[in-house]
């Protein structure tokens, strides 16, 4: 990273784990910075400070063009290895988050993430307020892989009636390459749309739902690589490279999987081969658009459902200003993102 774009980086040991605590809040130009809390193992704590200082800045990305009122933000907890994380242990991490979390004075709300459950924010929970993605039972938004995969499908529906004229996503060949919690929701949600699904997992054991959906089932590296309309990353991030940009047999990419791209100058190689990106930050929103609109605006389920299926017009007008001006997706998004911030910072009452 040539540049220091972070308003604020909080790095300290916590008080009761003795673990490294990292806070990354990358924006608060549009409101307060949310962004989960990722407690994994590190090879060294600097790649997790990498890590929140990349996923806070997507954070700000995801938000701002959501069109919500959020900066964003990142809470990464650097487990050594060969450590165990016990209950104990487990509840001194979350007790030592949510002290670092509560340092920055409402600046930053955490949320569930890689290693961390809605449980997990009751937890943070009793020591600060400033924490979204609690249990349904008390008083959150609950589990954010439906809210993500209805964000995804709104995604790929708009993708679609891009290239087909029609959002009706029956009979169109899909290959979701990661079949966890979100994964598996999108992937019935498809089998219900009535797609052609091909499922893949680097976990054999997720095989038995493709039988279930009676979709196709093949490894990571051949799903990627399939003759399909649209693909859709639902794992770890990084598997678009530069390598495989030439094998790619798709028509169109968009999925909810993270930092999809493994250099920024894939999506400009996609471009070439003339395979729609839809940017990840844009596909994968929806978790975060249903916990800020449901815990902190207080709306409605309803109202956060709306929020989250109304990524269909926005990735529809992303789509056609980007044909319109012959630019990418992920340019397109990338100064639709520059335009709010900078309105946000010239008149805050107009963000």
């Amino acid at each position: 990273m040539s540049t220091f774009e972070h308003e604020q980086v909080l790095i300290r040991t916590g008080q009761r784990s003795g673990l490294p605590i990292i806070v990354a809040v990358h924006s608060s130009t549009l409101g307060q910075a949310v962004g989960g809390c990722r407690v994994r193992q590190y090879a060294d704590w600097r790649d997790a400070l990498a890590d929140a200082l990349r996923l806070s800045a997507g954070m700000t990305a995801k938000c701002a063009a959501a069109g919500l009122d959020n900066g964003g933000g990142k809470t990464v907890v650097a487990l050594p290895g060969g450590v165990t994380l016990t209950p104990s242990l487990r509840r001194d991490v979350l007790h030592d988050v949510a002290d670092a979390a509560a340092s920055l004075d409402g600046r930053y709300a955490t949320g569930p993430d890689v290693g961390t459950t809605p449980d997990d924010m009751t937890v943070i929970g009793e020591r600060t307020g400033h924490v979204l993605g609690r249990p349904l039972g008390r008083g959150g938004s609950g589990d954010s892989s439906g809210p993500t995969a209805t964000g995804a499908l709104a995604a790929l529906r708009a993708v679609s009636g891009h290239l087909h004229g029609t959002p009706d996503l029956a009979g169109r060949r899909v290959a979701v390459v990661g079949v966890g919690s979100v994964g598996e929701r999108l992937a019935r949600m498809l089998t219900d749309e009535g797609a052609d699904l091909l499922l893949s997992d680097i976990d054999p054991a997720k095989r038995a739902l493709s039988a279930e959906l009676g979709a196709a089932w093949d490894d990571p590296e051949q799903a990627l690589t399939a003759d399909v309309d649209l693909l859709v990353p639902a794992a770890l991030g990084g598997v678009l490279t530069e390598l495989i940009v030439p094998r790619l047999r798709c028509a169109a990419i968009a999925g909810p999987a993270n930092n999809q791209l493994a250099t920024p100058e894939v999506a400009d190689l996609l471009h070439e081969r003339g395979i729609i990106w839809v940017p990840d930050y844009i596909a994968g929103a929806g978790g975060v658009t249903y916990a800020v609109t449901v815990e902190l605006q207080r709306g409605t389920a309803d109202e956060g459902l709306g929020r989250v299926q109304a990524i269909e017009n926005t990735v529809t007008d992303l789509l056609t200003r980007a044909r319109t001006t012959g630019t990418t997706p992920a340019q397109a998004a990338r100064e639709l993102i520059e335009r709010r911030l900078r309105t946000a910072a010239t008149d805050p009452g107009r963000r």
